[in-house]
């Protein structure tokens, strides 16, 4: 069962649209938190997939971060609603970047 914090987290994180993603710390300042991490550990546990699209959060420098079913199935995903991958970086990472 999810808690207080995760619950929060993935509110915001069903805000994200196709096409977007966030950073693990975008998530964590639109809770109040400085808890990325924490972040991380929320979206290995998310028992909401896909509707709470954790495979839309990537790290802070565009790098694609881990995923619970692999990086490769991340990378699939984030394809499949137009984001552009080359060496595990999304390119034009500043555009697609959604902030809260």
């Amino acid at each position: 069962m999810p808690t207080k914090f995760e619950e929060r987290i993935y509110a915001k994180l069903r805000k994200v649209p196709k096409g977007r993603v966030t950073t693990y710390g975008e998530l964590a300042k639109a809770v109040g938190s400085k808890g990325y991490r924490a972040v991380g550990q929320a979206m290995h546990k998310n028992p909401y997939a896909p509707k709470v699209p954790c495979h839309r959060v990537v790290n802070s420098d565009g790098s694609i971060g881990g995923f619970s079913s692999g990086v490769k199935n991340k990378i699939k995903l984030l394809k499949k609603e137009g984001i552009d991958i080359k060496s595990n970086r999304i390119i034009y990472f500043k555009k697609k970047l959604y902030k809260f």
